[in-house]
């Protein structure tokens, strides 16, 4: 109701001045790569036909955009339909042959899909999505992690000059996390790691991930406690002192890892607010965590 109530009383005068605040950013990052990572749990038809309308209209204006989707919460329910109890250890999936074709399938062949077709729908009739696995031409290359995790993958190299090809196609890139080895044997990869890669890969302007939770809260219980910003030294500091829920920590160690070797901005934001990405690219309020190598704000 106060959506409804906000957009009847927009005039065209302040419709026109929000286009203008946007410029400046617009200007900054036409032309410019941006990663953004969408995690499982922040996955649903209405935030999906909202984050593909954000990435079309950042590729209007000029922002290259790559998604990189996760869906750890759809691989469980299918597990489970199947009768598999999933199984973590050090927070990462244990995957022996059977859970590798289950996640093969849940995120190559349901997850990636239905995203690509959202965002082609959106784009009507000049369809831009293009759904890439990490098994791909060798997109991700990946070494096995540790025997006793099974077929999970740490991403040795990423053949980022596939994806630019993409971009420079007027492509929007939708990939999946599945990575395979010297011999083509497929692995199962964080998919925050992977995309942490591929920015930096990529030399990407941005790494922006979208997850079920409004930023790094200092209380993780309190979501008024939202940090605005930090350095990527700052947030080890917290990881290190355990004043972060483990279920952030992937994401945390990935954003200070890619802003210590080269992607000047890191962010963290609340995919289930629409039109979240959005937010925090054109305007100057911004949502969620932002994380910088240097406090030079």
């Amino acid at each position: 109701m106060n959506d409804m109530l906000a957009k009847t009383m927009l005039t065209p005068t302040s419709t026109a001045e929000i286009l203008v605040d946007a410029l400046p950013y617009i200007q900054l990052f036409a032309g410019k790569a941006v990663v953004v990572k969408l995690g499982g749990a922040a996955i649903d038809p209405e935030s999906d036909r909202a984050l593909a309308q954000d990435v079309l209209l950042l590729r209007s204006v000029g922002v290259r955009c790559v998604v990189v989707h996760g869906g750890g919460p759809q691989v469980d329910a299918m597990l489970r339909r199947v009768g598999k109890q999933p199984e973590f250890k050090d927070g990462l999936r244990v995957t022996d042959g059977e859970t590798l074709e289950i996640v093969r399938m849940v995120l190559v062949g349901k997850i990636n899909r239905d995203l690509v077709a959202t965002i082609n729908k959106s784009a009507g009739d000049e369809p831009v999505a293009v759904g890439v696995s990490g098994e791909d031409a060798g997109l991700l290359r990946v070494d096995q992690r540790d025997p006793a995790l099974g077929f999970v993958g740490d991403v040795t190299e990423v053949r980022a000059e596939l994806l630019l090809r993409l971009l420079d196609d007027g492509m929007v890139p939708v990939v999946s996390t599945i990575g395979a080895d010297e011999s083509g044997q497929p692995f199962n990869v964080n998919a925050d790691e992977a995309a942490k890669a591929i920015a930096v890969a990529m030399g990407a302007e941005k790494i922006v991930y979208l997850t079920a939770a409004p930023g790094l809260l200092a209380d993780p219980k309190d979501e008024t406690s939202l940090i605005p910003r930090l350095t990527s030294a700052e947030l080890r500091r917290r990881i290190e002192d355990d004043s972060v829920g483990g279920g952030m920590i992937p994401k945390l160690t990935a954003c200070a890892d890619a802003v210590d070797n080269g992607v000047p901005f890191a962010h963290i934001i609340d995919g289930r607010v629409p039109h979240a990405l959005l937010i925090e690219l054109l305007t100057k309020h911004g949502i969620g965590t932002m994380i910088k190598r240097e406090a030079n704000w």
